[in-house]
């Protein structure tokens, strides 16, 4: 286990700022966040927060420095097949050695005593972790993801004995004795429909064999993967498919039969390994009930959707910090760049996103929580919200960075930087785990079938009625409007407008939680009070959920005053942000 960050040298590229380009490098990603921390009192509690803030300090220091030249380094040198091994570059398995070892990343919801806290730490901790993570490293987060959510399946659908075998490796800090997890879903004639899968399963006394080819697995070398596949005799369509656990290696040390055919030549997450497989009759176990594989492995999706929608909010909260750093800092024309008003627009339309997905982030966390507690409506919650975050964040990561790319004009186009790596990276949240248009039928799917925006609506009721009157009116009225439009759609099954309607309920819903926390954090006791995000959720209204003519010019001059207020990061006092709704309504 790691005893503290890996080092690395400043790298080549590190003396070449350009003359005048703000050079950014060496930041800590956390403290450069001001609102991040009251963030993490709020929904991690007091206690906890306490107990991790020197772990998100280190953490942010890490990804604004060595963990960010780590992964241009890994992003330069993809990994290689050699023979049926994958030799990722000595920069990625550094960066391995922060996320799985040092922090525990994938093993802190299965066991007590990671980062010295006895218990399993809960869903809101790990995200908030991984988030400052991320801002440095997508590719590791893939594995990450898909290790603690095997793990997560396994324990739920899994034998007893299979979940002894295993669960020690999974959970493991140790490199050495580390099992990283994956899942082999996607066929090349399948593709989002899962229910076209062909490979075949073959019972074999207590064990499977699993034959046929998986086109797209990413972290292609893991230890174990979760395996749809259809076995002899089972019906067509999904209610065939059964799932199996497939370890790369069986129990008496010798390679399983399957073959890594190649290794993809991928946009972005270029040092993480996705490749091609082929099985020939390669041993697996079935895990859970062989009439409900895919709805078990559903589980594992909506896990790794949740991740991604936390990805995406780092990713844009990375290329934020990146943006108002260089315009607070590089002038034209005369002026500092955050004093020009088309650029304060813009800085404005890249936190918006950026914030919504965070509170969409923390409010899914905590829902999770409580479901995996046993609240059956919590987890129809968590039904409806695990697409939607997956769904908008996803899309809206990909506009914001490449906005924020513009902000450091061309030097930002060089890879040299995180610009264009954060661009690349941003697109993949939009097709793993589902394409936009397979999500979003997916939000409608929640609400028709679990009637989880039942169990959703009087949730963010509740937390809309503490806001400040004139806020609280414009956020409710838009909720209903967009509940309406969604469950309309969804039960009419009105396909054509998913997306629409997903994109309307998940801005209704932030809007409400940025509300919500600005109200809460603004009634801080010990005088520091941040009333902020109530501006925020005015800022969702206005921008994404309230009528407006596009070829008509906007004159009351809010955007101004919601740029003076919002860009500097600074606290803002509720009676402050009180007077600025009073004017702005």
């Amino acid at each position: 286990m790691a005893a503290g960050p890996p080092s690395v040298s400043a790298g080549p590229h590190a003396a070449r700022s350009p003359e005048g380009v703000p050079d950014s490098r060496g930041l800590n990603l956390f403290e450069a966040d001001p609102s991040y921390r009251e963030l993490l009192e709020l929904h991690l509690g007091p206690k906890l927060c306490s107990h991790l803030l020197p772990h998100f300090t280190q953490l942010g220091a890490m990804a604004g420095g060595d963990l960010d030249e780590l992964a241009l380094e890994a992003d330069r040198n993809p990994p290689v097949l050699t023979g049926q091994a994958v030799k990722n570059s000595g920069a990625y398995r550094k960066l391995e050695e922060v996320a799985f070892a040092k922090y525990g990343l994938a093993a802190m919801s299965h066991r007590g005593g990671v980062l010295g806290w006895p218990e399993p730490l809960p869903p809101a901790a790990k995200y908030a972790l991984s988030y400052i993570y991320v801002q440095a490293e997508f590719g590791v987060c893939c594995p990450l993801s898909m290790t603690d959510s095997l793990t997560r399946t396994l324990r739920k659908f899994g034998d007893a004995a299979l979940v002894a075998r295993y669960l020690p490796g999974l959970t493991s800090q140790d490199l050495d004795t580390l099992t990283q997890g994956a899942m082999f879903i996607t066929e090349q004639q399948a593709g989002s429909d899962i229910g076209a899968t062909v490979t075949r399963a073959t019972q074999n006394g207590e064990s499977w064999r699993l034959t046929g080819d998986k086109w797209f697995c990413s972290n292609v070398d893991a230890g174990l993967a979760l395996v749809l596949a259809r076995p002899e005799g089972a019906p067509a369509g999904t209610k065939g498919l059964s799932l199996f656990l497939l370890p790369r290696a069986l129990p008496d040390g010798s390679p399983n039969r399957y073959q890594i055919v190649r290794l993809k030549d991928k946009l972005g997450t270029r040092d993480m390994p996705s490749g091609e497989i082929k099985l020939e009759g390669a041993l697996a176990w079935l895990v859970g009930d062989p009439q409900q594989g895919f709805k078990q492995m559903t589980d594992m999706i909506n896990m790794s959707r949740l991740s991604n929608g936390m990805r995406a909010a780092g990713l844009m909260r990375r290329a934020l910090t990146e943006a108002l750093f260089v315009a607070r800092r590089r002038s034209a024309f005369g002026k500092l760049l955050i004093d020009l008003p088309l650029m304060r627009r813009q800085l404005l339309k890249l936190m918006l996103p950026a914030e919504a997905a965070r509170s969409m982030m923390f409010y899914t966390a905590g829902q999770l929580q409580l479901a995996d507690a046993g609240d059956e409506e919590a987890r129809r919650r968590v039904r409806l919200l695990t697409p939607l975050i997956k769904f908008r964040a996803c899309r809206d990561a990909r506009r914001a960075a490449g906005d924020a790319m513009e902000v450091r004009g061309g030097v930002g186009y060089i890879e040299e930087w995180s610009d264009p790596r954060l661009v690349r990276d941003a697109h993949l949240g939009s097709i793993w785990e589902g394409t936009s248009n397979i999500v979003a039928l997916d939000v409608l799917r929640a609400i028709r079938r679990e009637k989880s925006l039942e169990v959703l609506l009087p949730e963010m009721d509740e937390r809309i009625a503490r806001a400040p009157r004139l806020l609280a009116g414009r956020v409710a009225a838009s909720l209903d409007k967009a509940a309406e439009f969604a469950h309309e759609t969804a039960s009419t099954q009105s396909e054509a407008h998913a997306r629409q309607a997903a994109t309307g309920l998940y801005y209704a819903c932030a809007a409400a939680l940025l509300a919500d926390e600005g109200t809460r954090l603004g009634e801080r006791g010990d005088g520091k009070g941040d009333a902020r995000r109530q501006l925020l959720a005015f800022l969702a209204y206005v921008h994404r959920l309230a009528p407006r003519d596009p070829l008509r010019r906007v004159t009351t001059g809010f955007e101004a005053e919601l740029a003076d207020a919002l860009l500097p990061e600074t606290a803002l006092a509720p009676d402050a942000a009180g007077r600025i709704l009073t004017r702005l309504a």
